[in-house]
């Protein structure tokens, strides 16, 4: 019998992300981190699902207008994130994994980051991200 883990990755193989999608959901991800697209309104309510929410990586909990109403201010992500992976979870629904590194007040922080997307008849969708802080 299988183990839920080999389950778990035979169900990956079954599902192949294009390699099309893959080149979108980066870009989608970076501009995330990239102060033009990520403090453009118009542009952040095409991204975010209508559901979207975020556990940040300082612990608090961000809801979509939170993240639609966040004032401009600018991002020294350092780009591109190291770690960068995706994972099918289920057919148009993809977890991208990656590592940032941040620059705050001229220190650099760094959080593991969990992203999921989902494709909708409108584009890919950012229904939810997690922030975890990483002790170097």
């Amino acid at each position: 019998m299988n183990s839920k883990k080999e389950l778990a990755m035979s169900h990956e193989r079954e599902i192949e992300i294009s390699k099309e999608d893959r080149e979108k959901l980066r870009q989608l991800e970076d501009s995330m981190w990239i102060a033009e697209t990520r403090f453009d309104r118009v542009y952040m309510e095409s991204v975010l699902a209508p559901d979207f929410f975020e556990f940040g990586r300082s612990g608090r909990i961000y809801q979509r207008e939170d993240t639609l109403g966040a004032r401009r201010d600018e991002i020294k992500a350092r780009l591109p994130f190291k770690n960068f992976e995706m994972r099918p979870i289920a057919q148009d629904v993809i977890q991208v994994t990656y590592t940032s590194e941040v620059e705050y007040d001229g220190e650099v922080e760094v959080g593991n980051r969990s992203s999921i997307w989902v494709k909708t008849p409108k584009g890919w969708k950012l229904k939810f991200h997690q922030g975890t802080p990483v002790k170097e």
